[in-house]
């Protein structure tokens, strides 16, 4: 099994979501129960010597990574989100990117002080969104110890945004 190259389950649409961009669809790997099985089996394995309280899931597809993962490790999720989609008080953080900027929730009270926290999202591409997540995760007292996508585009060098251990079980060179 651990010779499975997970890249073919992966399909790569040209020219998606505009012209010139070559996106790389998880669900193609979603949609294979025993490769998504070993993808999340794979992301377990990295993520586990960090031992988290917490798993902490960027809006919306690191939920789908994030999911898997809780199971097997034994951890929370809390979920990273878009204003105006979580209930009660939250703890934000705005972030530019490269074309505007966004902002990030976590519910308050959602992480204790000292959780050790890993954060998931299925793809590392500039960076920005990851470096946001791990900052919030700091201002609601969390530990951030690493990150864990399913996916990495390392010519675009977004882990160099971050400062914590990333984990990509995928890399994609262009």
């Amino acid at each position: 099994m651990n010779d499975i190259d997970l890249k073919q389950y992966i399909a790569s649409i040209p020219d998606f979501p505009k012209p010139g961009i070559l996106f790389y669809d998880i669900g193609s790997l979603m949609r294979n129960a025993d490769a998504w099985q070993l993808a999340t089996a794979r992301m377990a394995h990295a993520v586990a010597p960090w031992q988290p309280d917490q798993l902490a899931a960027i809006e919306s597809r690191g939920f789908l990574t994030a999911a898997p993962l809780s199971t097997r490790l034994g951890a929370g999720i809390v979920m990273l989100r878009k204003p105006g989609k979580l209930p009660g008080e939250t703890i934000s953080h705005s972030y530019d990117l490269e074309y505007g900027s966004d902002t990030l929730h976590i519910q308050a009270g959602a992480i204790q002080p000292g959780q050790r926290v890993v954060v998931t999202d299925d793809m590392l591409a500039t960076g920005g969104t990851l470096a946001a997540s791990i900052a919030l995760l700091r201002k609601a007292g969390a530990n951030v110890v690493g990150a864990s996508v399913l996916m990495e585009l390392t010519a675009l060098r977004g882990r160099e945004k971050v400062d914590v251990p990333v984990h990509a079980l995928l890399s994609y060179d262009d």
